[in-house]
């Protein structure tokens, strides 16, 4: 179940402040986590973490993913400038449901490391008052997540977008390596990690590239205690995210892609289980 609630998908950006004095504050409440682009929130149950999620979604992402179906994240223009007071007074409103349902808040974007003194600043106040927190990431920032706010996350679901250099290149127009050297920091913290591999047919779907990321997975189990990977998730591409490109102006890459067949996600996800991996 998914409720859609809170702000608007896009409004006035900050810099539509004219005064120098005035920018400069906004830059120094940004830097210091008390102020944030805040693209839109809902409430979820069954994805994003456990039990009912307050999923917030910070604008901005470093990474330009042929199958996102939020390009309107995009941008850090593309959110409302939130003082951090906004979201905490927020998280305070459904605590109770959070509480009684074994959720809590999930950070998503766009990318929220993007805005990692933001996101710091959230989970400390949701440590101190014993709520879960999941940080929604692909990972190519995690060198910007310090020890202290990983020390208040309860939860990374990491988004390994590929197992190979090149199809991730393809993918993102990034490389993998930051990704999958925040995994190995995670796994040597034994902090629990949701991976999520998205499965685009003629994209992502090669043999050897889910091989190389279900390795790379089955490695994390054995850097950390052995608990590190609670489990996978193989996700569909789906169309969904199409009409936000149109909207956009963007050229969409993959109109004419299908979702991937039933056997197909059958075989993707066989190939993470034969490596001892949970699977959803």
């Amino acid at each position: 179940m998914t409720i859609y609630l809170g702000l608007p998908s896009v409004s006035v950006p900050a810099s539509a402040e004219q005064t120098p004095n005035a920018r400069s504050r906004r830059l120094a409440a940004v830097r210091d986590g008390m102020l944030g682009s805040v693209h839109s929130w809902e409430l979820v149950t069954a994805v994003d973490g456990p039990g009912t999620r307050l999923t917030i979604f910070l604008a901005g992402c470093a990474l330009r993913c042929r199958y996102c179906h939020n390009p309107d994240t995009w941008s850090i223009r593309h959110g409302r400038d939130t003082p951090l007071e906004e979201v905490l007074a927020l998280i305070d409103r459904y605590q109770k449901i959070m509480r009684v349902t074994g959720g809590g808040v999930t950070l998503s974007g766009g990318e929220p490391l993007l805005q990692h003194a933001f996101v710091r600043r959230i989970f400390r106040r949701c440590a101190e008052q014993g709520i879960h927190t999941a940080l929604d990431t692909s990972g190519f920032l995690g060198s910007w997540a310090c020890d202290d706010l990983l020390s208040d996350t309860s939860l990374v679901l990491l988004d390994v977008k590929s197992g190979l250099p090149d199809v991730y290149r393809t993918v993102t127009r990034r490389e993998l390596e930051p990704t999958l050297e925040f995994g190995r920091r995670l796994a040597r913290l034994d902090l629990p990690m949701w991976i999520r591999f998205v499965l685009v047919p003629g994209l992502t779907d090669g043999w050897e590239n889910v091989e190389a990321a279900a390795e790379y997975a089955a490695s994390l189990q054995r850097l950390g205690s052995g608990g590190a990977v609670a489990r996978v998730e193989v996700l569909g591409f789906h169309q969904l995210g199409r009409d936000k490109w149109h909207e956009l102006g963007e050229s969409y890459p993959l109109e004419d892609t299908q979702p991937p067949s039933a056997e197909l996600l059958e075989r993707v996800r066989e190939q993470f289980r034969s490596r001892g991996l949970t699977v959803r």
